[in-house]
């Protein structure tokens, strides 16, 4: 549990990085924040001491305490070494690739990285992003957190933004920011998925894709486009939507509505791999072959994937390269060099996973 102390602390720094205070505005008094926050005198003046301690506040006898410009760097190495990197996950899936490759240019060019995850949870975004500030890092590669929702810390990007950090994003990007982007194209990629399955004679296929991110909402969109171009049998498709938060049990559950129609999807295409993995676990223990009952796709060629009985069906996600990439974008940023945004178009790996249905025919036109 949060001490008093660390709590006023904490509160008024996060009100000096997000702007409500600006350099050289007072703050309450001593009195004013005892009564804001319920504490003594005694908790209110050890947090402010704190504070002065690391130039975010200054004192003037009696007139009371201002805001210290907190953007300057008051060490003696006047050029922060260090970028920080903030990511959804860190430890597993594609991630650690992500990181290698970014670490791999960074480190080369003599920088250091400071590493932070939200789990996809803007609170968590939120003590990132501070952390991130309160240590004055030179540089910033961000994956957006649930970036198909509302984000209630534009405060701190908008900072961001007015103090030029030289900042970018990965995956994805907030549409309400400008900042340079390295991403993947998801929707043209699920499309050809989609055309896939439809040449080996799929017509019945069940997209599983997460929304509260905008890449499982372009992939979203790819299944949709995709059926939109076969009219004729666009009325089989079928869609469930899902949130990173949501119980994996209730997604399994949805799907199992689904597998227990008479015409039931002879595939299913999933937001990512990690998804298409549990989902060949959970039909191989409700007695469903993979493929022979059922094909299952998935995205971003996770390592894993290639081993699996069978091996999963995918689309390619550069991983190293993403890293690398926005590294040298970072480093060409802190030159002040002109970038400009890369998008990937991810290659189709076929395995094991998808066959054609029972009684189909194949389409064998190249894509």
């Amino acid at each position: 549990m949060e001490n008093k102390y660390q709590k006023v602390k904490d509160g008024l720094k996060e009100a000096i990085l997000t702007g409500k205070y600006k350099v050289n505005d007072k703050l309450p008094t001593e009195t004013e924040l005892m009564a804001m926050y319920d504490v003594s005198r005694y908790t209110v003046r050890r947090a402010v001491g704190d504070l002065e301690g690391s130039h975010f506040i200054y004192r003037i006898q009696g007139g009371g305490m201002f805001v210290q410009d907190w953007h300057k760097d008051w060490s003696n190495d006047n050029d922060s070494k260090m970028i920080g990197v903030i990511t959804t996950h860190i430890a597993d899936y594609i991630f650690p690739d992500i990181i290698s490759g970014i670490d791999r240019i960074i480190s080369d060019a003599g920088y250091s990285l400071l590493i932070s995850n939200t789990h996809n949870n803007h609170e968590k975004e939120r003590k990132s992003l501070i952390n991130m500030l309160d240590t004055k890092v030179a540089g910033l590669i961000i994956e957006p957190t649930q970036s198909a929702l509302r984000n209630p810390n534009m405060d701190l990007y908008q900072e961001i933004k007015d103090d030029q950090i030289p900042t970018l994003f990965i995956n994805a990007k907030y549409p309400d920011l400008d900042f340079p982007s390295v991403t993947t194209d998801d929707k043209a990629a699920e499309e050809r998925m989609m055309e896939y399955l439809f040449r080996m004679g799929h017509q019945s296929v069940l997209g599983v894709f997460q929304v509260d991110d905008i890449q499982g909402v372009n992939r979203m969109n790819g299944f949709v486009q995709a059926y939109q171009r076969h009219p004729e049998f666009s009325y089989q498709s079928n869609l469930i939507m899902y949130q990173s938060g949501d119980d994996f049990e209730r997604v399994m559950g949805r799907i199992r509505i689904y597998l227990e129609q008479d015409e039931r999807p002879t595939a299913i295409a999933c937001y990512n791999d990690r998804l298409a993995i549990q989902v060949m676990d959970y039909l191989r223990s409700n007695d469903y072959r993979v493929p022979e009952d059922v094909s299952v796709v998935g995205f971003d060629d996770y390592l894993m994937s290639q081993y699996m009985s069978p091996s999963l069906t995918t689309l390619n996600h550069e991983k190293e390269r993403m890293g690398e990439d926005a590294g040298r974008m970072l480093i060409k940023l802190l030159n002040r060099e002109d970038v400009q945004d890369i998008n990937y178009e991810p290659d189709l790996v076929r395995r094991s996973s998808a066959v054609k249905p029972a009684d189909a025919t194949v389409d064998t036109k190249t894509e």
